[in-house]
């Protein structure tokens, strides 16, 4: 349950429904397509923040923004390379601005609605306010019935997984600390994007 990708009536129907809800969605085949639609997407120049994402590992944007490869001011890079703690954080309220603020989500509702969990919730706020421009790129294993499932998609599906690989990699484990429902984006100089992908990406 939950792993299996829905099929194109569905995807249609919920991309119908999220444009509705003010978002921009695109349909991609797999993530060799998702990651060349991410190079020719942000302009030369901007400014690129990442959320946490397996989606974005998987597809090869995370290796590729590290690769400096790229015209654009990899926000991320200069964090983890400042050692001061204050600058760091000064660093990280600036990130929350970013020109281009890139990640994924972990359910969508067949009725437009987004839901996204964080532990620290370092990247809601750039995906409800204060970035210009969000893009998610989602796989389409991710589409739920409703608001109801998407929490529990959240739950019992994702949650587990993401403590898992947290505690795999040396740490803890993980909480789920916050919680984003998006329903709608009202603001006129915000473009939200929502790319589809059909491929299983992510938790």
């Amino acid at each position: 349950m939950w792993v299996e990708l829905a099929d194109e009536v569905v995807v249609k129907r919920t991309g119908e429904a999220l444009v509705g809800r003010g978002v921009h969605v695109e349909f991609l085949n797999n993530r060799g397509e998702a990651l060349e639609r991410l190079k020719n997407f942000i302009p030369s120049g901007a400014d690129v923040m990442t959320g946490s994402s397996t989606t974005l590992i998987e597809i090869g944007f995370v290796d590729f923004l590290k690769s400096g490869q790229h015209m654009w001011n990899n926000v991320k890079d200069k964090i983890l390379a400042e050692k001061d703690p204050q600058k760091q954080a000064e660093l990280r309220k600036k990130s929350t601005l970013a020109d281009y603020f890139l990640g994924s989500v972990h359910a969508v509702s067949q009725f437009g609605e987004v839901i996204v969990a964080s532990n620290t919730g370092s990247q809601l706020a750039s995906y409800a306010y204060s970035s210009r421009n969000v893009i998610w790129v989602v796989g389409a294993q991710k589409i739920v019935l409703n608001l109801e499932e998407g929490m529990r998609r959240l739950n019992d599906y994702v949650y587990p997984l993401e403590d898992q690989r947290m505690k795999q990699a040396g740490f803890k484990g993980s909480t789920i600390g916050k919680i984003l429902i998006f329903e709608r984006e009202s603001l006129p100089n915000r473009t939200i994007t929502l790319i589809f992908v059909n491929e299983k990406l992510g938790f």
